[in-house]
């Protein structure tokens, strides 16, 4: 499991920027997995965590971009996504 951390985080380092949403999403749930698992050494669980908050900006990002794309497409009308994140419907 550690080999397979590793691995994992060197992978998604080096090509963060290129993984669409779908791709950073399956890694952050894979992650997620792994340190649910309690079975890392801290070092290799810190590396995780700090990547998987890297994972989750970077999809925040494309959604976004994707959201921005949507209100082009509905020609300045009032948007269904006010309100779409958590600490924006408080």
């Amino acid at each position: 499991m550690v080999d397979e951390s590793k691995s994992m985080v060197n992978q998604t380092v080096d090509s963060i920027e290129d993984l669409s949403y779908e791709e950073a999403y399956a890694r952050l749930q894979e992650m997620l997995v792994a340190l649910e698992s309690g079975d890392l050494p801290l070092e290799d669980s810190l590396q995780m965590y700090e990547l998987g908050t890297r994972l989750a900006a970077h999809c925040a990002q494309k959604l976004e971009k994707a959201e921005l794309r949507v209100r082009r497409w509905q020609d300045g009308a009032a948007a269904p996504f006010d309100g779409w994140r958590a600490d924006e419907s408080n």
